[in-house]
């Protein structure tokens, strides 16, 4: 929807001024919502308000006049255009540009697709066998918003586990999966090895950082100090990490443009990733053709490596053995918050954590953060933050054995415990397992 507001083709009435996407993400189905488009990329929320005021106050202006006249008045002439075969065709000759311009680069790949009955099916019949794939053992291709298989979402590890079986099942390739309405996707090498989270954004970092050295990434608060090292000691880049929230991630690589630090990716845990070239959109299926292009370009030169060309540009990234993220809910009844906010509780929380921080010789604060409370230590690191929205605070631990791992969660039980309006019931039974 984006890109149609970009694309130049007069026979299909293009670009538009506008465009309006229905969506639900990979929420329930009685829970879908509008994106709003124009050529300066998506709408934010200011932008929608300003809308809505204004359709209250047409509205209300209507209930004075004829609604029948006013109506014939501003009707306009509707036209059905297959936009999604433009748009397609345009990832298509993407990967051929990058082989050479080759009409078949990926001629007897295996690739399978998992679209979650989301609405990225269309990549295996409008791109993948375009560009000569072999495709089969590609699963849940058909549009269902009852999600009937699994929830449609590179991060949740069901989903990872039905794209690594089919990719196993069918001795394919690659795997690639997508979110509902793929703005995000993931990926499974020929081993059954995922390419998601911080791997994904690693294998990102390596392809961008070839054709833009030095440049900055971006991204979100909870990547790991093994991918810093990575970018960094082994790309050569600089890694800037930001605040949860793809948009917050973009946003903060626009501006550091706007201020003459170069960044050319932004990408958020998550699986939403943002190219410079591609006008800081979110786009999934954008993002694995990025990975396609490497393989394409390795087969041109003759190459039968399969996956592995992707695989080995993130060999050498650490990664932890324990990975825990723990939902701290703070209880807004409570007579602790004394009338106030959950928000000003929480932050009392996270400057309470940061003075007990300051005392242990075993723990030292992030130079460099811009949420939260990050802390590394014990061979690993933590990150407390308060959620964007919900009376929650977050906690991430990351380290190489389970005993570490307790050592961290117990220096947090130990500042957060004086807060009795906070339920640490899961972080007890973490520490105490």
């Amino acid at each position: 929807m984006f890109n149609s507001t970009l694309t130049e083709d007069e026979r299909s009435h293009l670009p538009v001024d506008g465009a309006i996407m229905i969506t639900a993400s990979h929420l329930p189905y009685n829970r879908n919502g509008l994106k709003f488009f124009t050529s300066d990329g998506g709408l934010n929320k200011a932008d929608i308000k300003d809308i809505l005021e204004r359709a209250s106050k047409i509205y209300e202006e209507s209930a004075h006049n004829n609604l029948k006249e006013q109506g014939e008045a501003s009707k306009g002439v509707v036209t059905n255009v297959d936009y999604m075969s433009i748009y397609a065709s345009d990832l298509v000759q993407a990967v051929r540009k990058s082989a050479g311009d080759k009409e078949k680069p990926l001629e007897e790949l295996h690739i399978v697709v998992d679209a979650g009955n989301g609405a990225g099916g269309f990549f295996v019949d409008k791109v993948l066998k375009p560009l000569g794939a072999v495709t089969t053992g590609s699963q849940f291709l058909e549009p269902d918003g009852l999600f009937p298989n699994h929830i449609p979402n590179p991060e949740d590890k069901t989903a990872m586990k039905f794209i690594t079986q089919a990719v196993l099942d069918n001795k394919a390739d690659l795997g690639i999966i997508f979110d509902t309405d793929v703005d995000r996707s993931a990926a499974v090498d020929s081993r059954g090895r995922e390419l998601n989270r911080n791997r994904l954004i690693a294998l990102m970092a390596a392809i961008v950082l070839e054709e833009h050295p030095g440049t900055t990434v971006v991204t979100d608060s909870v990547t790991s100090d093994g991918l810093t090292v990575f970018i960094e000691n082994k790309l050569g880049g600089k890694h800037h990490r930001f605040k949860r929230g793809y948009k917050n991630v973009i946003d903060e690589a626009i501006r550091l443009n706007s201020i003459g630090e170069e960044s050319h990716l932004a990408m958020e845990t998550s699986g939403h990733g943002a190219l410079k070239e591609n006008h800081w959109l979110d786009d999934g299926a954008y993002l694995m053709v990025k990975l396609l292009n490497k393989l394409a370009a390795a087969r041109t030169l003759g190459s039968s490596i399969g996956s592995k060309v992707l695989t080995d540009l993130v060999e050498g990234l650490e990664e932890a053995d324990v990975t825990v993220e723990i939902r701290l809910k703070i209880d807004q009844n409570h007579a602790d918050l004394k009338g106030g906010s959950f928000r000003d509780y929480g932050e009392s929380v996270l400057r309470h954590l940061e003075n007990a921080i300051s005392k242990d010789p075993n723990l030292r604060k992030a130079p460099v953060n811009h949420e939260g409370v990050r802390v590394s230590g014990y061979g690993g690191w933590f990150l407390l933050r308060l959620s964007l929205h919900d009376p929650v605070l977050p906690l991430n631990i990351e380290a190489q054995s389970n005993d570490d791992a307790i050592k961290l969660g117990l220096a947090v039980l130990a500042a957060v415990n004086e807060f009795p309006a906070l339920d640490v019931t899961a972080l007890n039974k973490f520490v105490h397992q």
